[in-house]
């Protein structure tokens, strides 16, 4: 039982890092590197979980249960510390390596972090929860971590970009993006969560089907316009000679 429930947490990462190296058209990223990262995502929970209860002592008396309490266990604690753990692993594991030359590439990336990082929570709340629960977080909890490695692993890529062309300020700006947009994201679906009430669970489930269809939409564009996104000018000529051949 215990084996089932470990494949069962794991299979919804693994099947949205599989969606997302198929829809890597220009060129794959080596499933090394891949799988690399999602290990670097699992080890990104280690300082996201002490940073987390390094804040909750801080807590400036909120009553559970109240907004007030939702949204700044929510922002402050969770997708504050969290998501910038995983950019910090993100940056450590991929920013200077060779293979990083399109812009799709920071999805892949960003996705494979956020995944690692789901997937070591998932096992182990499933664990504790059982068949329910895996099922309600596969469908919920680990797609919510992967649309914001989408939108991290989007101004992640365009901040190597501008990097690369000596526009250090652009890069900044992009940097932060990559960081605050997976924080907006992570914050409204955990303070919706937190709140478990009626109405905030349907707007959480609403939340969660408008992100499924916008981060399948900007995932389909920026895969259609990645053979025009390269960083570098001798990786483009390649690409276009490969076309003409």
């Amino acid at each position: 039982m215990a084996t089932y429930l470990i494949l069962l947490a794991l299979l919804p990462g693994i099947l949205i890092i599989i969606y997302i190296f198929r829809m890597d058209k220009v060129e794959h990223e080596p499933w090394s590197l891949i799988i690399k990262l999602v290990l670097f995502g699992a080890l990104s929970c280690l300082p996201a979980l002490f940073l987390e209860n390094l804040i909750s002592t801080g807590n400036p008396g909120l009553q559970v249960g109240t907004f007030e309490y939702a949204v700044f266990t929510a922002f402050v604690v969770a997708a504050l510390c969290e998501e910038s753990c995983k950019y910090a692993l993100l940056r450590l594991g991929s920013w200077r390596n060779k293979n990083f030359d399109f812009r799709f590439d920071g999805i892949v990336y960003g996705v494979s972090v956020a995944v690692g990082f789901a997937l070591l929570e998932n096992v182990l709340y499933v664990m504790q929860g059982g068949l329910g629960t895996a099922i309600m977080r596969g469908l919920m909890a680990v797609p919510l971590h992967a649309f914001c490695g989408v939108f991290m692993g989007i101004f992640y890529g365009a901040s190597k970009k501008v990097s690369i062309q000596g526009k250090k300020g652009k890069a900044g700006g992009y940097t932060l993006l990559a960081l605050i947009i997976p924080m907006i994201i992570h914050g409204i679906y955990d303070s919706l969560a937190f709140m478990n009430n009626g109405f905030a669970t349907a707007l959480l489930l609403a939340f969660v089907v408008f992100m499924y269809f916008m981060a399948i939409k900007y995932v389909r564009k920026f895969s259609k316009d990645d053979w025009k996104a390269g960083f570098y000018t001798k990786a483009l000529s390649d690409l276009t000679l490969d076309d003409k051949n």
